[in-house]
């Protein structure tokens, strides 16, 4: 295990514990005494991941001298998916035994078995499959209730095994999405100096050293990824476990959640990708194109003096929350409005209290335009980096027709009470024209349609 993730963890609420190395599940045992004394062990899995790391987990823990119960296996994919009736299942099926929960799996087993657990109150183990995401050492579970997907409250996991070996072994579409997730993490650090910059949001120095740290080495090589190389899919891994704990440290998705993820949000509550085949559209796939749209955003911000912002326009253009209502009404599904108007209005600001954050961002432009630049990532480069690394990189790569694409622009600023650039655009009164810019003929989008 690295130095940072060894510091990470003096900082996180609820993972005590994280084993990452080559041949890390051969361990897993010392690492389940230590974290579990006495207590009975659960391995769960679906028939694909008792294959390729579950036996194998089973194996050790016995071989450590755990006691272990007879392991709870789901059907495999396509079958398995991260849906509220799975989280009662296993929860009714651990109900009845004092067992602690070790999953085994990625983003779907690690969902279930985390809110199944949480539900009992009970802590669990997770032991990763695939580099495919940053939840595992993340708390919330993304669930989807009556169809549609949502995060649902719950505590990261007490430990995680993250054994390399097993990882860089896994399918390429399940590394390429986590290098998507992980990617995402270049936008949501800019929105979040937007954020501190305007007053909404201060950055916490010693949370975004941990995610922003580590950040661009664990990119730096999506080709050796692509080709399943064991140290950059290690270094992957890290930064994904970096980002968990992380969030753990803020008790808050802030340091690796941006304008990215309301495009990926937005597609995965209204169901976007459940039925695309052989595999349903991954988050991290959803993330990947959301990082390329926002950072064009970005390139098209940052050629503006905002220190020249005719604010007494902006403020005049300003909707009323009551416009803004009926905007949200207008635009999403009418059983999602409601919790959308909600967060929508959560983040409201009235005309005096808008003039007041312009004129502040008037004033601090120069400076901010340089953090801004430093931060980011050209949205071309963006491209050819996930491509390297087989991931998606254009909206139609993950079947999104072109107007969805471009409404999601306005879209997706509703959908949390986040502040990220999606605000920033539209309190200026530059959201339109700027998107207009980016789906002209010789604008970024408008290029590649």
């Amino acid at each position: 295990m690295s130095e940072l993730i060894e510091r990470a963890l003096r900082t996180s609420t609820d993972t005590k514990a994280v084993l990452a190395e080559p041949g890390a599940i051969a361990r897993i045992a010392e690492v389940y005494r230590t974290t579990f004394p006495g207590r009975t062990a659960l391995v769960v899995g679906d028939e694909r991941t008792m294959t390729v790391a579950g036996d194998a987990v089973l194996e050790a823990l016995r071989a450590g001298g755990v006691d272990v119960a007879e392991p709870h296996v789901f059907p495999g994919a396509p079958e398995l998916y991260a849906k509220y009736e799975n989280c009662e299942l296993l929860r009714d099926a651990m109900s009845g035994q004092d067992v602690v929960a070790v999953a085994v799996g990625a983003g779907t087993l690690n969902d279930i078995v985390k809110r199944a657990s949480g539900e009992l109150g009970r802590p669990y183990l997770v032991v990763a499959t695939a580099a495919s995401m940053d939840g595992y050492t993340a708390f919330g579970s993304s669930i989807a209730v009556g169809g549609y997907k949502q995060t649902l409250d719950c505590p990261a996991p007490a430990a995680c095994i993250s054994d390399w070996t097993v990882l860089a072994a896994a399918p390429a579409v399940m590394t390429a999405s986590g290098y998507g997730d992980l990617l995402g993490k270049v936008t949501a650090g800019a929105d979040w100096i937007l954020a501190d910059a305007v007053g909404v949001e201060a950055v916490d120095p010693d949370v975004w050293e941990l995610v922003q740290g580590p950040l661009h080495a664990s990119l730096s090589r999506p080709e050796a990824l692509a080709a399943g190389d064991l140290q950059a899919t290690g270094e992957l891994a890290e930064g994904l476990i970096m980002s968990g704990l992380a969030m753990q440290a803020a008790a808050s998705s802030r340091p690796a959640s941006g304008a990215e993820h309301l495009f990926s949000h937005l597609w995965e509550m209204e169901g976007h990708g459940v039925d695309i085949t052989p595999r349903r559209l991954s988050h991290g796939f959803k993330v990947a194109v959301g990082s390329v749209a926002v950072a064009a955003l970005y390139e098209r911000l940052l050629e503006r003096d905002l220190s020249a912002l005719d604010i007494d326009a902006a403020v005049a253009a300003w909707p009323s929350a009551e416009q803004i209502e009926a905007r949200v009404r207008a635009d999403h599904q009418p059983h999602l409005a409601d919790e959308i108007v909600a967060q929508s209005l959560a983040k409201y600001c009235d005309a005096d209290a808008l003039a007041a954050r312009l004129s502040r961002l008037a004033s601090i432009w120069p400076a901010l335009k340089e953090k801004l630049t430093a931060q980011m990532i050209g949205a071309a480069e963006l491209q050819r980096m996930l491509r390297a690394a087989g991931a998606p990189a254009h909206p139609y790569d993950i079947e999104l027709t072109w107007q969805q694409f471009r409404d999601t622009y306005r879209r997706a600023q509703m959908i949390r009470k986040r502040y990220t650039v999606l605000d920033l655009v539209l309190e200026a009164n530059l959201a339109a024209e700027l998107v207009d810019e980016l789906f002209a003929p010789n604008g970024f989008w408008g290029k590649q349609s």
